[in-house]
């Protein structure tokens, strides 16, 4: 072990001082979070609250429809294999995204990532990719969330990370209060992808990650670009889904 110089005692003792001044606050609820993890920004109770996404169709693992196969991924290209998320956006989980694309609070990634690795299966060997953003939004935050989500899935994960795998050749507006058709066309041949090279391509296996998922539109163009550079396996996860309609009518 390492002997603690006079400077780290000093900074650990400031440290100490403003996480008892000034405690974290939880950023969906409000409360103190706990003593044992004072530099929590979401808290146990709110974490426990965020619901997991379970099983369902076999490729998005959407609930199925009472009759008839999957409607959600039908319009997806056949190229992706299974797409998966760790939660459904609800009130905490809701907090947590919108914090991390408007509030600068980029750690936020951090933690989306490790849920994602908490509560999703191990992809197996492949690459990870974020979605780009438009050159607006990175400008505005200084950051793309989905790659902070990557970078620490890549950690966890122990895969190899491609921030330029996969480049934006159009400036889509956001997605945010489109239908899901005019979703679909916003970014109709939005991005270009580079074809698989060297050791660490993974024969082609890749897993596209973004902090929402709420029609596929953006992973559906993403992957088409991926599919037509070469990529032979495609597969996404993402942080939070977004809730159909009959979670918020009672039928499931």
């Amino acid at each position: 072990m390492m002997p603690v110089t006079g400077f780290e005692a000093l900074r650990e003792l400031v440290r100490a001082t403003e996480r008892f001044l000034l405690p974290n606050a939880c950023i969906s609820c409000d409360a103190l979070v706990s003593v044992r993890e004072p530099d929590a920004l979401v808290c146990g109770v709110c974490l426990s609250r965020m619901r997991a996404v379970g099983s369902g169709c076999s490729r998005c693992a959407q609930p199925l429809p009472p009759v008839g196969p999957c409607r959600f991924c039908a319009e997806w290209t056949e190229r992706i294999h299974e797409v998966r998320s760790a939660v459904w956006l609800g009130p905490e989980s809701r907090s947590l995204v919108h914090r991390l694309k408007y509030g600068h609070a980029r750690r936020l990634g951090n933690l989306a990532g490790q849920i994602v690795a908490d509560r999703v299966a191990f992809p197996g060997r492949c690459v990870l990719v974020p979605i780009p953003v438009s050159h607006r939004r990175l400008r505005e935050r200084g950051y793309n969330q989905a790659e902070i989500i990557a970078r620490e899935l890549s950690r966890r994960w122990r895969l190899p990370m491609w921030s330029g795998l996969v480049r934006r050749t159009s400036q889509a507006t956001s997605q945010t209060t489109l239908t899901p058709m005019a979703r679909a066309a916003n970014v109709s041949d939005a991005f270009s992808a580079e074809p698989p090279r060297g050791r660490q391509a993974h024969d082609g296996r890749v897993v596209i990650v973004d902090d929402v998922l709420t029609t596929g539109a953006t992973i559906d163009a993403c992957a088409r670009a991926l599919a037509d550079a070469g990529w032979n396996t495609i597969q996404a996860v993402t942080f939070a889904r977004a809730m159909p309609y009959e979670f918020h009518a009672g039928g499931y």
